[in-house]
């Protein structure tokens, strides 16, 4: 099975007069970076829950947003009476020492940070397991959804292999005339240079000979072939985890579709090479949301 990093889940649960909602939403990543919204009262727990979504989502961008409202309103606002004092004579002092008059010095004091926060009551080891468990069944309904992506991934990728190996095998009726245009290029050369007449055959079949080493592209086809089953092998394996993995077998399918290219020296390889490349980078692109 293939898992996408994108998904999306949500859980809902009860605590005493609480209503709970937990939104979690993940996107492609090459680590796991969670942003965090949570009420002040669930602070106190921000490592534990990121220990647990990076427990059960491994990899990605990750955000989850905890909300908590009191019988279906949200809560009151506590405000800090002391330390909104502080900044309201910090300002003023700060307008007389530059002769100038504070406009609307509540609105400044009341939007600085701490002065307003929501008024929530400190909650038990039993109030946050039953948090923790809802956390848990949005994690898990997150992955169910990266499951359905992926399951979308794993048909794409697999076309992309699929044409790649159906494109290299269409070169090989283009090998063999190489040969012959080669000799025949050398030929026209050496009959405009020396004449025909002074051409030594055998010193032309050495040339043949070296410029179809040069360009033989039997190893990259059979390496090419190899990588690509290794890449279908390794989308059937059970592990979790396998997008970077698929992404280094990529890198060698496209090291040996960029050799075969600039061995080509034909223009109908040439042509099929360009539209390997064009699968490769579609492969590719979806890799990189993979799990």
């Amino acid at each position: 099975m293939l898992y996408s990093m994108t998904g999306y889940g949500r859980a809902e649960t009860a605590v005493n007069d609480y209503s709970i909602s937990i939104d979690i939403k993940s996107l492609n990543g090459k680590q796991f970076d969670l942003g965090a919204r949570l009420p002040m009262s669930l602070k106190p727990f921000e490592i534990q829950i990121k220990n647990i979504l990076q427990q059960s989502l491994q990899r990605g961008s990750v955000e989850i947003y905890i909300a908590m409202k009191q019988h279906g309103s949200s809560k009151p606002m506590r405000v800090n009476t002391e330390l909104a004092k502080y900044y309201f004579d910090a300002l003023n002092q700060i307008g007389a020492s530059i002769h100038q008059e504070v406009t609307n010095p509540l609105n400044i004091v009341m939007s600085m940070p701490e002065v307003v926060s929501q008024s929530t009551d400190d909650l038990t080891e039993a109030d946050w397991q039953k948090i923790e468990d809802a956390i848990k069944e949005a994690a898990e309904k997150l992955m169910k959804h990266r499951a359905l992506e992926g399951e979308t991934l794993e048909l794409h990728l697999q076309t992309c292999v699929n044409n790649i190996e159906n494109l290299a095998t269409q070169v090989t009726p283009y090998e063999a005339g190489r040969a012959q245009k080669q000799k025949e290029k050398l030929l026209a050369l050496l009959a405009e240079q020396v004449g025909e007449a002074n051409v030594d055959k055998n010193r032309l079949e050495q040339e043949i000979i070296f410029y179809l080493e040069k360009y033989d592209i039997a190893e990259e086809k059979i390496r090419l072939a190899h990588h690509c089953q290794y890449f279908k092998d390794a989308l059937a394996e059970t592990a979790d985890q396998k997008g970077k993995k698929l992404g280094f077998i990529m890198q060698e399918i496209g090291r040996e579709i960029n050799t075969m290219g600039s061995k080509a020296n034909d223009v109908n390889i040439q042509k099929l090479v360009v539209q390997m490349k064009d699968e490769l980078e579609k492969a590719k692109e979806q890799t990189l949301n993979v799990l």
